[in-house]
C-alpha cells in the first residue's frame, strides 16, 4: 500500500433537481437497470479515477455505494503482516462498496479498492440506497443480483490464488480476464485491458520479474500475444489444458 494515493476527479455531480423524484415517494418501475436505480438516489454522482489510485482504503467510513460504469476495480484484503491478497477483479455492472449496507449502522471498510484500469463509477450515499430499499422492494432484487454476481467474482479469484505454482495462476487468472474481459478476435481472445507485468503480479501475488518471464513462456509457446500492454490469448483450449 506504500505509496498509493488517492485519485477521485468527480465531475457532473447530480443536484437534486437532476436526480429526479426521490425513491421513496416513487416506485422505482421493475424493468429499471440497477444503473438507472443507483444514478437517480438522492446524493449520486458519477466519479473518475485513473488507473493505480485508491478509491477506498482499509479503516475509511463505509459512507457509499459503488457501481462500475467502465473499467475494472481490484479489491484486496490487507494483513498485519503487509501482505495483500486480491480478492476480486471487478468489471462493468459490479456493485461493491456495501458493507454499510449489510451492517446498518456506521462501519469501517476492511477491503482496500484500486482502480485497476481508468474507471467511471456511479456512487451514492448507503443511507439513500438503504432508503430506496425500504421504499420499493424491486431496488432491493436488484442488488441482491448484483451482490451475487460480486460474490461469484470473489469465488473465481480465490480459486485462482489456490494455485501454489504461479504458472498455474497467471493462466487460470489471463482465463478469468478472458471471460470477464475478452473480446473476440479472428486470432483469439484479447482482454480489453491495458495490463502492465507489475499490475498483474500485484494481482495474484507475484513479482514483476516473475510475470515477465512467465508470459514470455507463453508466447513463445504460441499461445498468447502482446501488443501494446494487451494480452490475446490465441488459443484459450490450448492455455486451459496447460493450466490442467
Amino acid at each position: 500500500m506504500a505509496g498509493v494515493t488517492r485519485g477521485f476527479s468527480r465531475y457532473s455531480p447530480h443536484s437534486s433537481s437532476q436526480v429526479g423524484s426521490n425513491l421513496i415517494n416513487d416506485q422505482v418501475p421493475s424493468n429499471r437497470s440497477l444503473q438507472e436505480v443507483i444514478r437517480s438516489l438522492d446524493g449520486a454522482s458519477t466519479e473518475l479515477v485513473d488507473r493505480a489510485k485508491t478509491i477506498f482504503f482499509p479503516g475509511d467510513p463505509a459512507e457509499r455505494v459503488y457501481l462500475i460504469r467502465r473499467g475494472a476495480v481490484r479489491l484486496s484484503r490487507v494483513y498485519e503482516s503487509g501482505e495483500e491478497i486480491t480478492v476480486a477483479l471487478l468489471r462493468e455492472n459490479s456493485l461493491f462498496g456495501v458493507l454499510s449496507l449489510l451492517t446498518g449502522h456506521r462501519s469501517d471498510r476492511f477491503y482496500h479498492s484500486v482502480a485497476f484500469t481508468r474507471v467511471e463509477m456511479i456512487t451514492a450515499p448507503a443511507a439513500s440506497v438503504r432508503k430506496a430499499i425500504e421504499g420499493d422492494t424491486s431496488v432491493g432484487l436488484l442488488l441482491l443480483q448484483g451482490l451475487s454476481s460480486r460474490i461469484l467474482q470473489t469465488e473465481t479469484m480465490i480459486e485462482t490464488l489456490t494455485h501454489r505454482d504461479m504458472s498455474s495462476r497467471l493462466v487460470s487468472f489471463l482465463l478469468v480476464l478472458c471471460r470477464d474481459f475478452g473480446v473476440p478476435s479472428d486470432k483469439g481472445i484479447t482482454i480489453d485491458l491495458r495490463l502492465s507485468h507489475q499490475a498483474i503480479a500485484e494481482a495474484i501475488g507475484s513479482t514483476r520479474v516473475t510475470i515477465t518471464r512467465l508470459l514470455g513462456d507463453l508466447r513463445n509457446s504460441g499461445l498468447v500475444q502482446i501488443d501494446r500492454k494487451k494480452i490475446t490469448v490465441l488459443d484459450p483450449i490450448a492455455l486451459a489444458k496447460r493450466f490442467n
